[in-house]
């Protein structure tokens, strides 16, 4: 069978430690509400996500789950990376890469969250 075609990726997980710390940097930073959930073992705030293509995730404080540098890179596609890397540094994270031209596929930015995680923006612009 393998992997389906199309999307590849249809859902992700940001490792957190304070769940209402990150939840309040990324609404601020992507300028989105994020819907909570408790369940026994791991609270979430998952992202929006209408239906189509593409992936959905959440932010997740559960035991076992460790903010990071290394590992795999979420890309969120915002319209306008300085603006959002602004925000980033207002509500206290840390850019990373700044806005960084990758040719005809659009530019890239890596910031650090409020938990030390490393995450990635892209947009067209």
């Amino acid at each position: 069978m393998g992997l389906q075609r199309g999307n590849p990726v249809n859902w992700f997980e940001i490792p957190v430690v304070d769940i209402v710390r990150a939840r309040d940097f990324y609404e601020y930073v992507l300028e989105c509400q994020l819907s909570f959930q408790e369940r026994k073992w791991m609270k979430l705030a998952e992202f929006p996500m209408e239906d189509g293509p593409g992936a959905s995730g959440a932010l997740v404080q559960a035991i076992g789950y460790t903010p990071h540098h290394s590992g795999t890179l979420v890309y969120f596609t915002v319209d306008n990376i300085e603006e959002t890397l602004a925000r980033v540094e207002q509500k206290g994270g840390k850019v990373l890469i700044p806005k960084t031209d990758i040719g005809e596929h659009g530019y890239i930015a890596h910031f650090e969250d409020s938990e030390g995680n490393q995450v990635a923006l892209h947009s067209m612009q």
